[in-house]
């Protein structure tokens, strides 16, 4: 297939490109401790591609603990779960970079499309850093650019608007129901990783089944409809 049919491929990060959303996990795992509520890897499923401030109202709705705290303290809990998270980050290195993604980010820059990120995290650039991917994405998309937050579209749109891409002719991929709901919204074609993506356009188990050539397969089978 011609280049001249994506304009850009934009990629979520936790999940996708590392799996620096088992850190996240940890992190509000622990700060759940100390609320006294008990969250597992199946409660976890609900924040992923969640931003920190939502994700915190879930698990203090967990705990019923919504009301209990002022706008202030909760910003605080949210910057303490921060601070455990990054202490995580310590840990990451090039080696953590997902099954199949290097050779699929090297086909797609080889056919000189764009490539962007979108990620609710505010740590993207310490990740990528941390990966040595500084540098590889043509733009990179993050909480502090948007107002709002997966399931709407806007962190997607913000990606295809700075790498002048159309949404439509574009390819989003994404490991956790919010995202794969903000890639549609936005128009794009939906790539799931995961067991459980079934709104996806094409959904793969793991990020090593990310073979471009099937991709490309999928994506103009859809644009056919």
């Amino acid at each position: 297939m011609e280049e001249r049919f994506i304009d850009a491929v934009v990629f979520d990060l936790d999940g996708v490109i590392t799996d620096s959303a088992h850190y996240h996990f940890l992190a509000w795992r622990e700060l759940a401790r100390e609320l006294g509520i008990g969250i597992d890897e199946v409660f976890n499923e609900r924040l992923k591609g969640v931003s920190r401030m939502d994700s915190l109202e879930l698990i203090l709705q967990e705990g019923n603990q919504q009301n209990d705290f002022t706008l202030s303290q909760k910003e605080t809990m949210a910057e303490k779960k921060n601070l455990h998270y990054c202490e995580f980050l310590n840990e990451l290195t090039s080696q953590d970079i997902l099954p199949g993604i290097l050779e699929l980010i090297t086909h797609i820059k080889f056919e000189g499309i764009s490539i962007g990120l979108a990620s609710v995290s505010r740590n993207a650039s310490t990740v990528l850093k941390a990966l040595q991917l500084e540098g590889t994405f043509d733009y990179v998309v993050d909480a502090a650019k948007v107002k709002k937050s997966k399931p709407d579209p806007e962190i997607f749109l913000t990606a295809c608007k700075q790498l002048d891409a159309n949404p439509k002719r574009s390819i989003g991929i994404e490991d956790a129901s919010a995202g794969i709901d903000s890639i549609k919204a936005s128009g794009m074609f939906a790539v799931g990783v995961g067991k459980t993506l079934f709104k996806a356009d094409y959904q793969v188990h793991a990020t090593k089944e990310l073979q471009w050539e099937m991709i490309k397969s999928e994506y103009m089978q859809w644009r056919e409809r």
